[in-house]
């Protein structure tokens, strides 16, 4: 090899060695060298990996198997290995790098170490990853089916599978129509949904579809165009969830909306019926209420005025009880002198017998003195016969007096049955009074009470207006809604 051709082997190394991270070994493994790139990419100084084993680089489960031992072994030989490895860099960060182990041949053509140009692909390989979860994640929870651009089967996974109710060798190879009936699969329509897919128009909605045995299946379904890397479509993927159950709780829905939205509309109807009801019936009762709180008044006031006049004759049956007392006492005043003059008449009584007895002695002497004693028996008999007179007119005055005394006596019961009877009636207009005032204090408290019910009713009357306007928003909202679920329910 000439100078020129040293000169080109040392540019295309000095090329490598910019673009790639390179590290060298000895046929044992151990670190002979590294550049700057392959320090970048594991995070290590040169003095940290210089004389150590590659096996630093790796897993200990992996250093340690014999997959690994045949890998050195291998490289010994002189084979060469090229792949993607994972590869552990300082602090045990993991990096994934695309790399060719090449032995180093002698002039002789034998192996006298090993040299690795590698790639940093760590961000490329999680993305990857990363790619690969969220298509496994779908195949995993979806029905995937894949179709050339004319619509024939391609693959498709267990759970797409188990929704049409096939085996897989039953439709590969098959087209897509299998899953139409035949109206839609002789239609314009379902022509132009395959047109459209050809030229790489995505296509997503519901779909009823025909499974095995003709049972009817819907299908929440995306047909995906896939592009090539010049952007040409050159096959299909559909994604698809059986939404069948949904589609007939859906249908099931739709009938109960029909159902139970019409009785919700005869119920609102009714209610607001009523609430018109309730309101005239609010008013007619405002109405009585107040025309009974008038009446309780007017009522108050009379129960006022009778109470008034108990009062007045309250003290006037108090003055005539004081009345009677006063007669009873002079009644009583009466009797004893009607007694006293009892005893005075006694006396006069005892007096005109005395008188009669003298008069009697004195016609007997008389007599005996003769013609003497004319003149004095004559004096004798008219004393005896006023002693007889005032005798007469004391038995005449004593009757009266007992008369008196008998009259005076039924006055005193008379008036003691008075003043029983007035004290009775001074209990009675008493306790009478007190009933009045309760009475009154309670009228006052009942006038009180129904004017609050007065005022209650009237707002009884305005929150069956708000709740009538409430059941009438009601009744929109039910509309509105029945409406959305009209929609939702397809």
């Amino acid at each position: 090899m000439g100078i020129v051709g040293h000169k080109r082997e040392a540019a295309r190394f000095a090329a490598l060695d910019k673009a790639q991270a390179i590290i060298e070994f000895d046929l044992d493994g151990v670190v002979v060298a590294a550049n700057e790139n392959f320090l970048k990419t594991v995070g290590y100084r040169l003095d940290e990996i210089v004389g150590r084993h590659h096996g630093m680089f790796v897993d200990p489960a992996y250093r340690e198997s014999d997959d690994y031992a045949a890998f050195w072994a291998g490289l010994r030989r002189g084979e060469a290995k090229a792949a993607q490895f994972r590869r552990l860099a300082k602090g045990g960060r993991e990096v994934w790098i695309e790399a060719s182990y090449n032995p180093i041949l002698s002039a002789a053509g034998t192996p006298v170490g090993v040299v690795k140009f590698a790639t940093d692909i760590t961000c490329r390989k999680q993305e990857d990853a990363d790619r690969a979860g969220q298509i496994a994640a779908i195949r995993k929870s979806q029905a995937v089916i894949s179709f050339t651009l004319d619509g024939v089967i391609l693959d498709a996974n267990e759970n797409f599978l188990s929704v049409v109710g096939y085996r897989f060798d039953e439709i590969q190879g098959r087209h897509h129509s299998m899953f139409v009936d035949a109206a839609e699969r002789e239609g314009a329509a379902y022509a132009a949904f395959w047109d459209a897919l050809r030229r790489g128009d995505y296509q997503a909605a519901q779909y009823r579809r025909i499974g095995k045995d003709g049972r009817e299946i819907w299908i929440q379904a995306s047909y995906n165009p896939i592009f090539d890397a010049s952007g040409q479509p050159y096959k299909i993927v559909k994604f698809a969830t059986d939404v069948t159950e949904q589609r007939r709780l859906l249908t099931d829905l739709r009938r109960m909306i029909d159902h139970d939205f019409g009785k919700i509309d005869l119920a609102v109807t009714t209610s607001v019926g009523r609430s018109r009801t309730a309101i005239e019936a609010a008013s007619t009762v405002g109405e009585n209420v107040d025309g009974v709180a008038a009446a309780v008044e007017e009522l108050a006031a009379s129960i006022a005025s009778i109470a008034d006049g108990m009062g007045r004759s309250k003290n006037a049956t108090d003055e005539a009880s004081g009345q009677a007392t006063a007669v009873d006492g002079l009644t009583g005043k009466l009797s004893e002198a009607a007694s006293q003059m009892g005893g005075i008449v006694n006396v006069i009584q005892s007096i005109a017998s005395q008188i009669n007895l003298l008069a009697l002695n004195a016609t007997i002497e008389s007599a005996r003195a003769g013609e003497a004693g004319r003149g004095f028996a004559v004096v004798a008999q008219e004393v005896k016969s006023l002693a007889d007179q005032a005798s007469k007119a004391t038995d005449l005055i004593a009757v009266q007096i007992t008369g008196v005394q008998s009259i005076s006596s039924g006055v005193v019961g008379a008036l003691g049955a008075i003043l029983g009877s007035v004290e009775v009636m001074r209990e009675e207009i008493f306790a009478t009074s007190g009933a009045l005032e309760q009475q009154r204090m309670a009228v006052r408290d009942v006038s009180g009470t129904m004017h609050a019910a007065a005022q209650a009713v009237k707002d009884i009357s305005g929150s069956v207006a708000d709740i009538s306007e409430a059941v009438q928003q009601v009744s929109e909202a039910a509309a509105r809604t029945r409406s959305a679920a009209t929609a939702l329910a397809g």
